[in-house]
């Protein structure tokens, strides 16, 4: 046993150092390895893509790791499960902050090699993923695509059959299914068939099925290869008919939608025909295809996602062969890259928003959201957030969830690009909710106690939360709440109004509008919750409380709570003096962005500026506050000075504002003490707690400024508190401070004078009447009904109303201490005037259905009335631009589809001998009726300029489909010649190229002439000048692009203009019924334009010419011609084209209105009859000519004018006419006596005088024949000598003759002023 041990203990010792040796070799292979494949990774990382070769699972799995280490920012990979062989379904989520769910951020995917055969998708989302992660903070729009999105890709979810597939392999099933032989294309759950495969023979599809469900995915793509076609549900039909079974979803169109845009972006794809060996005559239009309709997929993946996963997802097939060689990936790559990254931009189209809990605020998870119309709903996420993607339209949509009241929306406009936001807030089914809600209790009295009810709960109001508020008191209080939005923001949130009266839904003769407006720095709320608590004050003590019954029952009070909704949202709880939230989504203040007489604005208006300004202009409103925050304060005009001090900026009512600025501190227990905010701003003081805008700080483009130089209003700012963003648990003391003050305030509209400005031959209102106080140099206007209110101090005051067309009136009134004066004018129209010998000549007659037809123009002019006719002729429109064919096609249809009040008319040819074409529209097209005035509107004169086409041939279907329906269409259209000439200029229309805003590609006609400048040379400009001169229109209206505003003649640079009152009338009348013109600001970058007065400027201080239609129609028409730019871009996309019609949808209206005011009448004799090419001045300065049956018409401003009518062998004659703006046109005959002057002498006179001339010249030549005749045989050569010089004698006659018929030609054009262009014109012709 000892020998044993020692034996085991020596061999112990001897083998001690070979294990050491071999445990050290073991260990340095090992770290050799180790630092092998540490190597190997680094390479990997630092590798350059090739494009060249297919990664294996491996490599796959090495180059997602290495990517995802590199860009760990926008980059996180995981895997949602393991194939049945145990490979990893890898994902790549792309996106900031890839570790973290963002609510408001959609989620996209994509899909590939769900058949593991095909291949080229694994490998172009692996690009994919490349090109996103390196480009992200190059390029923009990747960095945005990534911020704004929440991007899942995943390259292969049958990494088992690529490992079985065989590169080259084009057509074979070699590793299509997994690796238990299932395709999982089939394998989904079927909406006709339910589940058909063993879950434990598909992990991967029940690895995608969780995913899916996890993530409320929102669009997402699955890549396949076989052949090149996007393709959409339904993949199966109830029938399963093998092909051609069209199976259709209900979200159908926009699955098309969502197909065209990975394939028209796709330059093989698009063209629908793949060209596949296998299938060479398999052909795809436009390269999408149903699903069903080209095979039956049952279980396909596309399917379930639409169905069961709130995600709409479409297939593509991206190769015709399967497993294309790997030097093919290249040009794959760079096929679809651009489809690729266009399709996931869809993610953000239609409307998003949040469904929050109106009691606790939190998100709501997986209520349904409804549109109305389609058979589909979804879900929203974890977070409340719900992604709709829809196409443009107008949608109704409604948030519906169990226990809560279903919240409906109506007239959900969708446009074009981003998405629009609408966020719902759901009120529990139990009104009163416990718990949660942070409410404060305002010490209350029961209202038989004759006490107001006071507001019950104290919050910050989220937009959500505020929108649900209003429309709550809107449905509680119908009888005296009107809810409605001026306009949006620039994120797309509603700017509401709450109306709070008697009629709340229209004005009331004799009854003020007033307005609070608040929030329009986001970060100043409290007025916006103060805003809140009025409204609830109003409508619950409406009935019982005295004061508030009399205030809501004599005013109309509108209250805007928010005007930037979008600030407020990013605006901070706590914020004392900070800025965030302040400006609107576009970083603008909006305080500094209206208007300003004293400094051009030169930021670009907002849309919540516009929409506020065009409010303003659309309602009476004769007082207002602005509610913000920062300080303790009523600030009054004016706000700025011509210097830009900081000094005392007296406006001409600076009493008045002093009175209702005090109105308002005096009931503020804090703000009439002077010391606002003593913590904050130690040396601020206000003496009575009011100040002068200017004096305290200057504000250029200040709103108060501009409601009081613009308008009737008078505005002034309230600083509501120190703190901008108050807590909520102090919003009651806010309340407590203010409610005396706001209500006080309001009584202030009942100040002054006020009364009707009427006819005082028919009692009617005249609307625009001016006011004028003398000493005061502010004047006011009459509404639409002639009432008017005066705000005035205690006083007695001289004031005056004038209007157009009558004699002015001015009364003494004494103005008494909160109190209103009735103070009523009756004005008397001035009557004609004659200076000629026939004035009193026989007065026209009118027939009752002229009468009807007076009071239709009226009522058009008047308040609302053409805004009620463009409201109740709305039609389906399908906009696109159209070719000079289609077009012609298109003018064809309406004569075959409107016979009896159409006819096409040829007016020449283009260059290229398109013709140039004139519709007209009338009750008896083609006839002559020389009593109706003629209206002419034109377009397409720049073929680079298409929209005023577009907007014609709209506009001549709106008249024809409208014709026989609406009755004032009707009539309109039975009493006007209107003729139509869409396109001047076809061959320059057909060169133009959409989606180009500068190019001046199509500007000039075929010969390169630029026919605005070229007006008598080219076969086009021929073809128009017949057509001005044969026609004699009494108006023309010329459309063109590349501005935004309405010009008047002449495009010439003359100094002065004939008639130009009338010419800017008509343009103002045209700018002012456009939402956009009137404002003045062209919203054009770089054309040297900008804040044009009322959006109306001569044409020659835009682009002063020569050669213009405008100007030749002026000159040699004798007719007025506006030209309308309708848009900054000459060429805008076509989806743009709605939007521009109803924008000038009512201008165009306007203008068959304005076409039938001025004067017009009959020139005649005694006798009766019609003198035809009388010529009739216009206060001694344009001249135009009487037509058959001695008609004429004359557009003329508002105001007295002098016609004078002259035609030879008739006196002259005189006489004054008044044309009022809301009347038709003022009829008069002028009837011509024989004039019995000849050279000013008596006529029996000059015919005695020159009978006895001609006895003596009788007698004289007789007495010279018989000496002649006496004579002749001693003369017989002088008719010889006469021969001699007979060929210059006729040379001398011919020229006499061509003078004179040269200078009759010149005189057929000129008038009496002749330009050196007129005489050019002449010349030319």
């Amino acid at each position: 046993m000892v020998s044993i041990c020692d034996h085991f203990s020596t061999t112990l010792k001897l083998r001690a150092p070979l294990f050491a040796f071999l445990l050290f070799f073991v260990a340095s292979l090992g770290d050799a390895r180790l630092q092998s494949a540490r190597s190997a990774r680094a390479s990997t990382e630092e590798a350059v893509e090739t494009y060249g070769k297919y990664y294996n699972y491996v490599e796959l799995t090495e180059r997602l790791q290495s990517l995802a280490q590199k860009y760990p920012h926008i980059a996180n990979l995981s895997s949602i499960g393991q194939s049945v062989e145990g490979r990893q379904l890898w994902v790549m989520r792309v996106t900031k902050d890839p570790n973290t769910d963002t609510p408001g951020k959609p989620k996209f995917k994509y899909v590939g090699n769900m058949h593991g055969d095909e291949t080229v998708s694994r490998q172009v989302l692996v690009y994919l993923v490349e090109y996103l992660l390196t480009k992200y903070g190059e390029e923009e729009r990747i960095t945005e695509l990534v911020n704004g999105t929440d991007i899942y890709i995943m390259p292969s979810m049958n990494p088992d059959g690529f490992e079985k597939s065989i590169e080259g392999d084009c057509n074979s099933e070699n590793g299509r299914s997994n690796a238990k032989d299932k395709d999982l294309n089939r394998s989904f759950p079927d909406q006709f068939d339910g589940m058909t495969a063993d879950p434990d023979s598909i992990p991967e599809v029940m690895a995608v099925i969780r995913w899916i469900q996890e993530q409320k995915f929102v669009l997402s793509g699955n890549l396949h290869g076989g052949t090149v076609v996007a393709s959409y549900p339904f993949d199966d039909s109830a029938s399963h008919k093998q092909e051609g079974q069209y199976s259709e979803s209900a979200d159908d169109g926009l699955f098309r939608h969502l197909a065209l845009v990975y394939s028209q972006n796709h330059p093989v794809m698009k063209t629908g025909a793949p060209n596949c060996p296998d299938t060479p005559e398999e052909t795809f239009k436009d390269g999408i295809t149903n699903g069903a309709q080209w095979y039956d997929v049952p279980g396909g993946m596309q399917d379930y996602n639409y169905l069961y996963g709130n995600c709409l997802e479409i297939t593509i097939e991206l190769s015709c062969c399967k497993y294309p060689f790997a030097s093919e990936l290249h040009r794959e790559w760079n096929l679809n890259k651009e489809s690729l990254l266009a399709y996931i931009e869809q993610v953000h189209i239609g409307v998003r928003g949040f469904v929050k809990d109106a009691v606790s605020g939190a998100g709501l998870s997986n209520v349904s959201i409804v549109v109305a119309g389609i058979r589909h709903n979804l879900m929203t996420g974890k977070y409340g957030d719900y992604y709709r993607l829809l196409l443009p339209g107008i949608y109704n949509i409604t948030a519906v969830a169990p226990g809560y009241i279903s919240v409906s929306v109506s007239g959900v406009q969708v446009m074009d690009g981003k998405a629009e936001e609408l966020n719902f807030t759901l009120a529990p089914v139990v009104s009163e909710a416990a718990g949660n809600t942070t409410t404060v209790v305002v010490p209350s009295v029961s209202p038989t106690s004759h006490q107001p009810i006071q507001p019950q709960e104290f919050r910050h109001h989220s937009y959500a939360d505020m929108e649900l508020f209003l429309r709550k008191y809107s449905s509680e209080f119908p009888s005296i709440t009107h809810l409605y939005s001026v306009g949006h923001s620039v994120d797309g949130r509603e700017l509401y109004v709450m109306v709070i009266s008697n009629n709340p839904k229209a004005h009331e003769h004799g009854e003020p509008e007033f307005k609070y407006l608040a929030n329009m720095h986001g970060n100043e709320v409290v007025g916006r919750e103060l805003m809140l608590n009025l409204i609830e004050y109003l409508c619950r003590n409406y009935g019982t409380d005295p004061e508030v019954t009399q205030l809501v029952n004599s005013t109309r009070i509108h209250i805007m709570p928010s005007m930037n909704p979008d600030g407020y949202e990013v605006a901070d709880e706590g914020d004392k003096k900070g800025y965030k939230g302040r400006n609107n989504t576009n970083n603008y203040d909006l305080n500094r962005n209206f208007p300003d007489q004293f400094v051009n604005i030169t930021e670009p208006r907002q849309p919540e500026t516009i929409a506020v300004i065009n409010w303003l202009k659309s309602i009476p409103f004769v007082l207002s506050a602005n509610l913000h925050g920062g300080s303790l304060v009523v600030n009054y005009p004016f706000d700025d000075d011509k210097n830009g001090n900081s000094y005392y900026s007296k406006s001409p009512d600076d009493e008045v504002f002093q009175q209702v600025s005090r109105a308002y501190s005096q009931e503020n227990p804090l703000m009439h003490k002077g010391h606002p905010c003593e913590e904050l701003y130690p040396d601020e003081y206000f003496k009575d707690g009011i100040t002068n805008g200017a004096q305290w700080y200057s504000v250029p483009g200040g709103m108060q400024d501009w409601n009081y130089m613009n308008t009737n209003c008078f505005e002034v700012t309230i600083e509501l508190g120190c703190v901008k963003y108050p807590l909520a648990k102090d919003l009651p003391k806010y309340w407590e401070q203010n409610q005396r003050a706001l209500l006080q305030f309001i009584h202030q509209v009942h100040t002054g004078v006020k009364g009707t400005v009427s006819d005082i031959g028919d009692g009617t209102g005249i609307p625009n009447a001016t006011i004028s106080v003398e000493k005061i140099n502010h004047n006011i206007t009459t509404a639409h009904t002639g009432d008017y209110w005066r705000l005035l101090v205690p006083g007695t005051y001289s004031i005056t109303a004038s209007a157009h067309g009558y004699k002015a009136v001015t009364i003494y009134a004494t103005v008494s201490k909160d109190r209103v004066e009735v103070v009523d004018f009756r004005l008397t129209p001035l009557h004609s005037e004659s200076n000629g010998q026939s004035f009193s000549g026989p007065r026209p007659t009118q027939n009752p259905s002229e009468r009807v037809f007076q009071s239709l123009i009226k009522e058009l002019s008047l308040g609302q009335g053409l805004e009620e006719l463009v409201r109740s002729t709305a039609t389906e429109s399908n906009f696109r631009y159209r070719p000079s064919k289609e077009m012609s096609a298109f003018l064809r249809g309406l004569t075959l589809n409107f016979p009896k009040i159409t006819v096409l008319h040829s007016l020449g040819q283009s260059v290229e001998f398109r013709t140039i074409w004139a519709l007209e529209i009338s009750n008896k097209p083609g006839e002559s009726e020389p009593s109706e005035p003629k209206i002419r509107f034109v377009a397409g004169i720049h073929g680079n300029a298409p929209v005023g086409t577009e907007l014609l041939l709209e506009f001549a279907a709106f008249l024809c489909i409208n014709y026989g329906k609406n009755p004032a269409i009707t009539r309109l259209i039975n009493e006007t010649r209107i003729f139509i000439v869409p396109s001047v200029n076809p061959d320059g229309r057909e060169q133009a190229v959409e989606k180009q805003c500068k190019s001046t590609q199509g500007l000039a006609n075929a010969n390169g002439k630029d026919l605005d400048t070229d007006f008598f040379a080219q076969p086009e400009t021929r073809a128009m000048m017949n057509f001005i001169q044969n026609q004699r229109f009494t108006l023309s209206v010329a459309l063109d692009g590349g501005a935004l505003v309405a010009t008047y003649p002449y495009d010439k640079p003359v100094q002065t203009v004939e008639n130009e009152g009338t010419s800017k009338y008509l343009a103002s009348v045209y700018a002012n019924n456009h939402p956009k013109m009137h404002l003045g600001d062209t919203e054009c970058p770089n054309n040297g334009q900008s804040n044009i007065p009322d959006g109306v400027m001569r044409a020659a201080e835009r682009q002063s010419h020569l050669g213009s239609m405008k100007d030749f129609s002026m000159d040699f028409g004798h007719c007025p011609e506006i030209t309308v730019y309708t848009g900054c871009c000459l060429f805008p996309p076509a989806k743009q084209l709605a939007t521009l019609w109803t924008e000038n949808k009512k201008s165009l209206l306007s203008m068959l209105v304005e076409v039938h005011k001025g004067v017009r009448g009959i020139v005649r004799d005694k006798s009766g009859k019609p003198i035809v090419g009388a010529i009739v001045v216009l206060n001694g300065g344009v001249r135009l000519f009487t037509v058959e049956g001695g008609y004429f018409h004359a557009l003329l401003a508002d105001g007295t004018h002098s016609i004078e009518a002259v035609a030879e062998g008739y006196q002259r004659q005189r006489q004054k006419v008044v044309v009022s703006s809301t009347e038709a046109a003022t009829f008069i005959i002028i009837e011509f006596d024989m004039d019995n002057n000849i050279f000013g002498l008596p006529r029996e006179f000059v015919v005695a005088s020159a009978a006895a001339s001609m006895t003596a010249l009788v007698v004289t030549a007789c007495i010279i024949w018989c000496v002649c005749a006496a004579k002749s045989n001693r003369q017989k050569d002088g008719f010889h000598r006469l021969r001699q010089h007979r060929d210059d004698y006729d040379d001398e006659i011919w020229l006499t003759s061509m003078g004179s018929k040269k200078s009759l030609l010149a005189h057929e054009f000129q008038d009496e002023s002749e330009s050196d262009e007129e005489t050019l014109y002449a010349n030319k012709i």
